[in-house]
């Protein structure tokens, strides 16, 4: 009998005022696996991964951590089950260093003091352990290219031993050999057994790191697709609603009927 999946979600429907931001979603995503989140824009995507980190809990469905039924309400039960979220902002201060931005909020401290030089061993150590090449610990973050900064932002998440990354949209406005860094980086979260679910507009980026890609049209599943045996066109058609299911289809066009 095969494990469980890491997370999976059953039925989530979320709603903002007047908005169905999410209807009915289903997801799964296994330890070791790279799940692509597709979509065009207004999909829904942002949002599911909002509902999976607690900032915006989802109005109705199930949640399944490990097999077991779990509630996530707000971000602090993510993090207590081991889910980390890195979003488009990625939230760095710029006067700081790597090391200290890192450490930003779970600061080490020794005899009341903190301890810089603990800080920096762990901080190099990860870094080492991640095979990222990075300028030096002690720099401003504001000195770093777009992929380095990006780079620290995931390995930040990664401090708090998560089992499932969360990335929105890591290589957006990053170039070529940026954003070979930061997929390279996606590769060594696999290989270390984290489930990893990556929101994307990039097919080349799916293609190059994801098994598998999920696809939401108007917040609804319409597809789920094994990237090995799919062409870049079905996915396409999927994504631009080529291929809408049938249950988006009836209702796009208003041939829904109440039984």
């Amino acid at each position: 009998m095969s494990a469980p999946p890491l997370l999976a979600l059953h039925g989530i429907f979320k709603r903002f005022g007047a908005v169905q931001a999410l209807q009915d979603v289903e997801l799964e995503i296994r330890a070791g696996q790279v799940v692509a989140l597709v979509g065009d824009n207004g999909a829904g995507k942002s949002t599911l991964v909002k509902v999976i980190a607690g900032v915006a809990p989802a109005d109705a469905g199930m949640i399944e951590w490990d097999g077991r039924p779990v509630h996530i309400t707000r971000p602090h039960d993510a993090r207590n089950m081991g889910i980390a979220a890195v979003y488009q902002d990625l939230a760095l201060c710029d006067n700081l260093d790597v090391v200290g931005n890192l450490f930003l909020g779970r600061e080490i401290h020794r005899a009341g003091v903190l301890d810089e030089v603990e800080m920096e061993r762990v901080t190099l150590e990860l870094l080492d352990t991640l095979a990222i090449r990075m300028p030096g610990v002690r720099r401003p973050v504001a000195s770093l290219s777009g992929g380095q900064r990006q780079t620290v932002a995931i390995s930040r998440s990664l401090l708090g031993a998560p089992r499932l990354v969360l990335l929105d949209e890591p290589t957006a406005s990053l170039g070529i050999e940026q954003t070979s860094q930061v997929l390279d980086m996606v590769d060594q979260l696999r290989e270390r057994g984290l489930g990893v679910l990556l929101v994307s507009h990039n097919m080349g980026d799916v293609k190059a790191v994801a098994d598998w890609v999920a696809v939401l049209r108007l917040g609804r599943n319409n597809g789920f697709f094994d990237v090995t045996s799919t062409s870049h066109e079905q996915i396409i058609s999927s994504i631009t609603g080529a291929t809408d299911n049938a249950v988006t289809r009836r209702q796009t066009h208003g041939w829904e009927l109440e039984l």
